[in-house]
């Protein structure tokens, strides 16, 4: 099976298996982003003064953190990327999306960045292993190629040299000595 999969990357000399990878991966980021339109909105409430409100309310204004249990609105600490648990606790804050915490979108965010790394390892190590394989294949060939050449002149030479000793045995020079000279007989 493994040995059909590399031929078929291979045909073309191309492998088609890490552009396959990078266009799904770009095609799920773009699909999963949306297209903001531009509008004119007023000057944005500062994000304290919408604190005892809802968190839809609250998270209207990017820069804005919701803190759950206190149902405080303030301002996202942009110093640290993670706001410090002394603001408000990972699992409780909510930024960009009420239904979306912190603890939840680490997690998820590193399973998916580890999967697209192992997978993106995964398909270099099969096209290595490929292109291996398929250099294995050619140098043996070669090889064969090689040996089935130098046996067929190997045959040749052995043919010719009976027939040079035919034609000597047949005018009367076939020599018993091979290092006698043909004028000394």
């Amino acid at each position: 099976m493994q040995s059909v999969f590399c031929t078929r990357l291979t045909m073309s000399g191309v492998y088609r298996a890490p552009a396959l990878v990078f266009a799904l991966i770009f095609g799920a980021v773009f699909m999963s982003t949306k297209a903001q339109e531009p509008t004119s909105s007023p000057a944005p409430t500062p994000c304290p003064s919408r604190s005892n409100t809802s968190c839809a309310e609250c998270l209207q204004n990017v820069t804005c953190l919701w803190c759950t249990p206190t149902k405080q609105c303030m301002d996202y600490p942009v110093r640290n990327i993670l706001p410090p648990r002394s603001v408000c606790p990972l699992n409780d804050a909510r930024w960009g999306l009420c239904w979306v915490n912190f603890q939840i979108l680490i997690i998820t965010m590193s399973v998916l960045g580890g999967v697209i790394i192992i997978g993106i390892v995964v398909c270099c190590c099969c096209c290595c292993k490929c292109e291996r394989i398929g250099n294995k294949r050619e140098d043996a060939k070669v090889e064969r190629q090689t040996r089935a050449r130098k046996s067929r002149q190997k045959a040749k030479r052995t043919e010719m040299h009976l027939r040079h000793d035919e034609i000597r045995q047949k005018y009367g020079m076939a020599k018993d000595n091979p290092y006698a000279r043909m004028n000394d007989q």
